[in-house]
């Protein structure tokens, strides 16, 4: 059974920064496109950024572009999210997820499996 196990959340001012991580025990990890999502409070949970299996390649939501930065130890079965320039609307459930094939994705849907979530609190 795969579990992904978010950490790294909490709560910070608006211009801050994050990093949060997502530690994965799928093997092997190197095999596996990771993503992360996030939920706001009443909002539907949506796409943040994803990572190829090597590292190599990479996308954002344009909300976040430039901001964040999404990268992947294999040797650690861990994938990353550096979260700069924070902003209120930044605040949400941030949400690990894991797809068995090499393609990047945003569709939710094309994700296998899914952590518990870390909470991002971003004061103005």
């Amino acid at each position: 059974q795969v579990q992904l196990v978010e950490s790294g959340g909490g709560s910070v001012q608006a211009g801050g920064s994050l990093r949060l991580s997502c530690l994965a025990s799928v093997r092997p990890f190197n095999s596996y496109t990771m993503g992360w999502f996030r939920q706001a409070p009443g909002k539907e949970r949506e796409f943040v950024a994803t990572i190829h299996w090597s590292g190599g390649i990479s996308d954002y939501a344009d909300s976040v572009k430039g901001r964040f930065t999404i990268s992947r130890d294999n040797a650690k079965n861990t994938v990353y999210l550096q979260m700069n320039s924070l902003k209120p609307e930044d605040t949400a459930v941030y949400y690990c997820a894991a797809r068995r094939r090499p393609f990047t994705t945003s569709l939710q849907s094309d994700y296998n499996d899914w952590g518990q979530g870390t909470q991002v609190i971003v004061s103005s």
